[in-house]
């Protein structure tokens, strides 16, 4: 009589695995691109009168390229820890670790790009506006940082 092993994890641990990673990418840099793309169109259209302050003004495209690091981080400690011995555990949590950083980075790319965007034009128009728009822009940034927060503490859960 041939009996099933019974401590064998299912097949698809690997898939919720992967997906983890998988979401952790795709959506930061979702938000990251728009926020790049937004923010963009607004520094194109303010260096049309203001060519002096491209500079500062590429600020907002930065920060957008900084929320897909994020991701970047955790789809590789994710996938990196995938192999032979992986449970559905694992899976579970890292799926949770993907949508925990991703999420966030799509929400938090697309607010930078909003808020670059009238940022980098308001600041043509009133120089002054500048160490606001800086703020704002921290403040939409570090809703991805408290994304990878919780997804790094997840990660370390197993």
């Amino acid at each position: 009589m041939v009996t099933a092993d019974v401590e064998e994890e299912p097949l698809y641990s690997y898939f919720l695995g992967c997906m983890g990673a998988a979401v952790a990418i795709i959506f930061t840099t979702l938000g990251a691109a728009y926020g790049t793309s937004l923010s963009g169109v607004g520094i194109a259209t303010m260096a049309v009168n203001r060519p002096d302050m491209i500079m500062k003004a590429i600020i907002p495209v930065v920060m957008a390229g900084i929320i897909a690091i994020y991701g970047l981080v955790v789809s590789v400690l994710i996938a990196g820890s995938i192999g032979d011995d992986y449970t559905m555990d694992s899976g579970y949590v890292h799926l949770g670790a993907g949508l925990s950083v991703g999420l966030p980075g799509l929400t938090a790319g697309i607010a930078i790009g909003i808020a670059g965007d009238a940022g980098v034009r308001g600041t043509a128009e009133q120089p002054r506006l500048f160490v606001g728009m800086v703020l704002i822009l921290i403040f939409a940034e570090v809703l991805g940082l408290y994304g990878l927060i919780v997804a790094i503490y997840l990660y370390t859960k197993l």
